[in-house]
This record gives C-alpha cells, sequence and structure tokens, in this order.
C-alpha cells in the first residue's frame, strides 16, 4: 500500500485548524483536543502548545505558565485527578542563581531565581503498581543558551522538542482508561532543558511512594517519525531484564527500533532511573529543526504519534501486573571520564543509526564541518588517524583537539571514502 505523505497532509489540516481555532478561548481548543479521531487530539493538543502566543515555553515564563494551566484542564477532561501539591495539578519549584556548573532548589524568591510548575495527574485503579508516563513541556523560549539559531532572537516553539511528548501522554491518559490493571502517574515536566530541573525535584520531593513504582515511560521527541524507514530509538532497554521482550511483543507496526541499553541520557528518564528504576525513552530522531525556530507544528507526524501510542499501550498490555519490573543498572557512561569539549564540529548527529562510525544528520552554518564541506548523510569514520566506532568514539577524539587545531576526518559518501581538512 502506497503511504500517504503525512507531512504534507498535516500542513494542509493544520491551517484548516488554525483558522478554525484562531478565535477560540483555550478551553475551546481542549474541547477540541478531547474529542474526535486520535490524529485530530494530538495535533490539537500541539498546535496550542507550540503557538507563538506561548513564546517558547521558557521556563518560569508567562508562556510557560499558560501551557501549565492548559495541560492542567487537559487532565481534567480526561477525568484524572490531581497529583501535585495540596490537591493541585501543579507542583511548584524555584530555581536560585543557576549556573552551567549546577543548580540550587530555594524556598525564597531571592533575586535572580526563577520559579516553574510540574504539572502531575493520576488515575488510581486501586492496582498494587503504578506506571509513571512523562515528558517535559518547557523548551527555550526566544533562544539563548541551547538555541543552535543562529540570527536574531526568535520564538523557539518546540512541536517536537517537546510538544509531541505531551501530547502522546495525554493520548495515552485517554487509552489507558480502558487498561486498568496499573495505577497511572501522569507527569509533565518544567526546566528539561535546563537540565532535567523537573525531574530531578520531583525524584527528591515525589508526591506518591515511588517504591511502589513498576516503570517510568519517558516521551521526548517522538513528533518526527519518518514512515519510509519507520525508524525509531528505544533507550533504557538494559534497566529491566524483560524489556526487550515486552518491546518485540509490543512492535505491531515493525519498527525499525535503534534500542540503547543505558539508563543515562539527556532527558527525563535518566533522573528516575538514577532512584534504581526501569524506564525507557521513546524518540524518533534528531532533525535539522533541533533547537530552531523551524521546529514548528507543520512538520509533526500526527499518525506516527498515534501509533508509537497504540504502541505503548500494548506494552502495557503485556507487562505483569501482579509484581514489580526487576530493575538492572546498566553499564553508563562514567562522568569523571568524559571528555570536556573545547571547540565544536558543528555537526548534529543521527542518533537512530547503528551502523559502525557516526551518521551527520545534519551541518550548521559557519561551522568547521561545513567550511570543510562535510555533508548531512556523510558516516565519520577517522578523525586524526583514530577509527571511530560510534557516537562515543567521536567525542572521546573531539575532546582532544584545541580552538585553532587542525585535523583530517575521513568520511563515507555514497559508499565511498573522502577526507577532508578541518581547523576548529
Amino acid at each position: 500500500m502506497e503511504l500517504i505523505p503525512i507531512t504534507r497532509f498535516w500542513s494542509y489540516c493544520f491551517v484548516i485548524i488554525s483558522v478554525f481555532l484562531v478565535s477560540c478561548n483555550t478551553l475551546e481548543w481542549q474541547r477540541v483536543a478531547a474529542s474526535g479521531k486520535a490524529e485530530d487530539r494530538i495535533m490539537a493538543d500541539i498546535s496550542y502548545l507550540a503557538d507563538d502566543k506561548l513564546e517558547g515555553r521558557g521556563f518560569g515564563t508567562k508562556g510557560e505558565k499558560m501551557a501549565g494551566d492548559y495541560i492542567a484542564r487537559r487532565f481534567d477532561l480526561v477525568d484524572l485527578h490531581p497529583k501535585g501539591e495540596q490537591g493541585t495539578w501543579f507542583q511548584s519549584f524555584t530555581v536560585k542563581n543557576p549556573t552551567p556548573h549546577g543548580v540550587e532548589f530555594s524556598e525564597n524568591t531571592d533575586p535572580g531565581s526563577s520559579t516553574g510548575r510540574n504539572v502531575m495527574a493520576y488515575q488510581d485503579n486501586g492496582a498494587p503498581f503504578t506506571i509513571i508516563l512523562g515528558g517535559h513541556y518547557d523548551h527555550l523560549g526566544m533562544g539563548g543558551m541551547g538555541s543552535l539559531h543562529a540570527g536574531a532572537p526568535a520564538i523557539h516553539n518546540g512541536a517536537d522538542d517537546n510538544a509531541s511528548g505531551i501530547a502522546i501522554i495525554l493520548e495515552l491518559a485517554q487509552r489507558l482508561k480502558n487498561v486498568p490493571k496499573f495505577n497511572y502517574l501522569y507527569i509533565a515536566f518544567t526546566g528539561e532543558e535546563n537540565g532535567l530541573w523537573g525531574s530531578n525535584y520531583y525524584c527528591d520531593h515525589p508526591t506518591m511512594d515511588l517504591s511502589k513504582a513498576t516503570a517510568m515511560i519517558n516521551f521526548d521527541m517522538v513528533g518526527r517519525l519518518d514512515q519510509k524507514t519507520n525508524k525509531m530509538a528505544i533507550n533504557g532497554t538494559g534497566t529491566s531484564p524483560e524489556w526487550n521482550s515486552l518491546l518485540d511483543k509490543a512492535n505491531l507496526f515493525n519498527f525499525n527500533i535503534t534500542k540503547g541499553e543505558s539508563g543515562i541520557g539527556p532527558s527525563d528518564h535518566t533522573s528516575f532511573y538514577l532512584e534504581d528504576m526501569p524506564v525507557l525513552h521513546f524518540f524518533t530522531g534528531a532533525h535539522e529543526d533541533y533547537h530552531k525556530p523551524s521546529d514548528d507544528v507543520h512538520l509533526i507526524n500526527a499518525t506516527g504519534i498515534d501509533l508509537i501510542a497504540t504502541t505503548v499501550v500494548k506494552l502495557i498490555v503485556e507487562m505483569d501486573a501482579t509484581s514489580k519490573l526487576p530493575f538492572t543498572k546498566t553499564k553508563d557512561p562514567d562522568p569523571s571520564t568524559t571528555p570536556t569539549m573545547e571547540v565544536t564540529l558543528g555537526v548534529l548527529p543521527d542518533y537512530l543509526y547503528d551502523g559502525t562510525g557516526m551518521r551527520i544528520d545534519g551541518v550548521r552554518d559557519g561551522k568547521p564541518a561545513q567550511i570543510a564541506g562535510l555533508m548531512k548523510g556523510d558516516v565519520l569514520i577517522r578523525m586524526n588517524g583514530k577509527d571511530l566506532k560510534d557516537i562515543y568514539t567521536y567525542m572521546e577524539v573531539l575532546g582532544t583537539f584545541h580552538k585553532g587545531d587542525k585535523t583530517n576526518v575521513v568520511v563515507l559518501r555514497e559508499g565511498k571514502e573522502m577526507e577532508f581538512g578541518v581547523q576548529f
């Protein structure tokens, strides 16, 4: 059967939805999201969260508060119960004078501090164990630290990163009403882009007994499934000996899955793994719009999100509800041996690539790789005479260079080796 060009289809639908909703208030928008087909619900949620009026949902901003209020009302429409502080949907926390080297949570709103909110909802089915389903809803605001945008400040709407993750947990909240074998805690985290602030704070100040949680499933950037390749990454598969067989049973749509065993990664599942909890992180891959203003709604594949949601429901159906999922500590990166990067090549790695070397998924303008002539699709196989097995060996070699250094890199381009000179 011929595949429908989903991205183009949803760009038309987005225009129609936007015209219809432009005069609607937030509650009316939520009612649209809570009705109709799964794809319609998904697109309505993402369209609101990634709208310009939320100004990129930066931590502690008015846009973040608008997004949090929206998510809370959507939880309410699905008949969930608040699981925040004092019977509310929210868990507020204040960050005092954050630095690149760490963050201090504070009870006081001192000068230089800012306050954000996690949003939480609970489905109590009277089951012995709870599954936590989460994703972050904050993004980069107008840019700044973390942005890959080279121009003037602009709204970073973060449709894929991570309005897509919030849309899928809202969709799962609706579907899992029919799977009462577990209790379900849904958490929309803030401060993820700043360093997993929200999930870190939650694990230190949980609103449920975490010993009763059997697993945490995290959704971060699930909105760009390419249905030609059907590739998806699932990280954390080594955190329980049962994950692999469960995922095999749940793979109804024959996803081409790249599995990452480690429970440590640049997203909120890490905080729960460090509490000795089995975790999974669903991820449809990086792209050239990552951390740029161009990560917008018309590029979302809502059908792909729908398929992933169905997969997760099947995964949960296959899980044993009578005992906790066994936890396994994985072989994780040692922070003491992680190289400090003084320079950058200016490439976006393809995290779904599982061959030898490191495939380039994007090249930043004006950076060493672009100046040298490297292109998207090139596979880095050697740098400075050293073979590159994967992204980790690439980072090890990159960490040995200083500003002004020169080196040669060898790439595979359309099956042929090509060598380029690079200056950092």
